[in-house]
């Protein structure tokens, strides 16, 4: 065993700002009132981050691109059969590839849905005036009752993992998601974590929360 760096600081940055924003978002969506304000602006963020982790998916280093943990089904199966060599040890596993790509998509659709919902009463999202009422009621719905009780529902098993990973296996994945190093068995390489990646990053997350500034206020 040997440990090496894993998660670079812009893929682990991403990770626990979204934790925070999906908690504040659901706090502020239960108390209502003003808070909705931030109930809003929380969305926006979780937006930009997810647009973020799509394009550093493609681009960022190794292990937090997708290429690296999305598998083919036969070695999803292989790796829940518990056929040794089926996963690698490092990064996400096979099934946890899969559960990524999930939340990435189910939170992308509710902060996107997010922008053209209404509550009939004060809040509305920025885009809502651009479509039609009964549309914006038939997305609002989506957004209230099935895309936020998905995350929840992600979040849920997400959280049950990580208990079982550290239970059964004995396999920590808190720690190496705060400090970036995993302990890995073989010869695995090294991700890039140097300044240029993280100013590279910088620029990146600075260009999509334009992005959606420039949608919000369009």
């Amino acid at each position: 065993m040997k440990t090496i760096r894993v998660w670079d600081l812009p893929t682990r940055v991403f990770h626990w700002a979204l934790v925070v924003i999906i908690a504040g978002a659901f706090i502020t969506q239960y108390l209502g009132g003003s808070a909705m304000d931030w109930h809003f602006r929380f969305g926006y963020a979780a937006l930009a981050l997810v647009l973020f982790r799509v394009l550093w998916g493609l681009i960022g280093p190794r292990y937090a691109r997708f290429a690296s943990f999305l598998r083919s089904p036969a070695t999803i199966v292989a790796y829940l059969r518990g056929r040794a060599g089926s996963h690698h040890s490092s990064g996400h596993n096979p099934l946890g590839g899969l559960s990524v790509l999930a939340m990435l998509a189910v939170i992308l659709l509710q902060a996107g849905s997010g922008l053209f919902t209404n509550d009939d009463i004060a809040s509305e999202g920025p885009l809502a005036h651009f479509i039609d009422k009964d549309l914006s009621d038939q997305i609002s719905w989506l957004h209230a009752q099935v895309t936020s009780k998905l995350i929840y529902g992600l979040v849920g098993l997400h959280l049950v993992a990580i208990a079982l990973h550290r239970v059964l296996k004995k396999r920590d994945l808190v720690t190496p998601m705060i400090t970036g190093d995993q302990a890995v068995e073989g010869d695995a390489l090294p991700a890039n974590d140097s300044a240029p990646v993280r100013t590279a990053a910088l620029v990146l997350m600075s260009v999509c929360a334009m992005g959606v500034y420039g949608v919000v206020h369009w």
